[in-house]
């Protein structure tokens, strides 16, 4: 099934205020995937349902972009991770952009004591248990300890895989980020830190931006269009529902799951 979403491989997006008409190039269909946060369950059914809506509407040069944030919260990353890294293999129309909450694992695992501890006061707790690793080690572990513990657990192709992350991918029209982009930065001099952490300097900014930007990093009850930003990251750990947004000629379509809530 995975295999064949980009060879065989909706309902309209509401926007609440006028947004900017955007157009990616001609034969070209590109999907954008919102924040997974370790919901394996919800990434297979939006998988089928990309995969049926691309054949359904014909051949095309089509690319999916994820756009980060695959770990944390939810309660299957280690699996999150493994599902994706095997369907990008080999496959340059399958991208990542690297959200912030793998910048902070993957700092963590680089031995930052500092980082671990914040890795887990964001959401990292269901992402150690994902990997093996059982509540009675966890809560047993001290810092070091715990981080001796992934590394022994933690493929380092899962890690490879995350580092490779790119942070900006531009298509037609669009800018394609986790977070955001910093208003009156040129596409080209954002920084890594602006385009995975933004937050309210680029919600509440109101002008024109080079590109249109598409993005996750913030929840939104049902997918945001703004003056110069869409926002598709509607909170799929909790509320069950993880958002694509396809794009063609200049054509936006929304795509949900229909899963469960938040599994404890």
């Amino acid at each position: 099934m995975l295999r064949r979403l980009l060879s065989a491989f909706s309902r309209p997006a509401a926007a609440e205020s006028p947004a900017p008409v955007g157009s990616v190039p001609p034969g070209t269909r590109v999907y954008a995937v919102g924040d997974i946060h370790g919901r394996l369950d919800l990434l297979d059914e939006l998988l089928l349902r990309m995969e049926a809506d691309n054949a359904e509407r014909g051949p095309a040069d089509t690319t999916v972009i994820f756009l980060g944030d695959l770990i944390d919260r939810g309660p299957d990353s280690a699996q999150v991770v493994q599902r994706l890294m095997e369907l990008g293999t080999g496959s340059d129309r399958i991208r990542f952009l690297l959200g912030n909450h793998e910048e902070v694992f993957l700092k963590a695992m680089a031995g930052d004591l500092k980082a671990l501890p914040f890795f887990l006061r964001i959401g990292g707790k269901p992402t150690v248990l994902s990997y093996g690793i059982t509540s009675a080690e966890y809560g047993g572990s001290d810092y070091p300890e715990l981080l001796e513990l992934l590394h022994a657990r933690v493929p380092r192709a899962h890690l490879d895989f995350l580092a490779g992350f790119e942070d900006l991918i531009v298509i037609g029209d669009y800018a394609f980020v986790h977070a955001g982009v910093r208003p009156g930065v040129a596409l080209a001099e954002q920084s890594p830190a602006a385009l995975r952490w933004i937050r309210d300097e680029f919600l509440s900014h109101e002008a024109p931006f080079e590109k249109i930007v598409v993005h996750g990093h913030t929840i939104f009850d049902e997918v945001e269009e703004r003056f110069g930003r869409i926002g598709i990251d509607t909170g799929a750990y909790a509320s069950g529902r993880l958002t694509a947004m396809g794009f063609e000629g200049t054509e936006r379509w929304i795509l949900q799951t229909t899963g469960a809530v938040a599994r404890h």
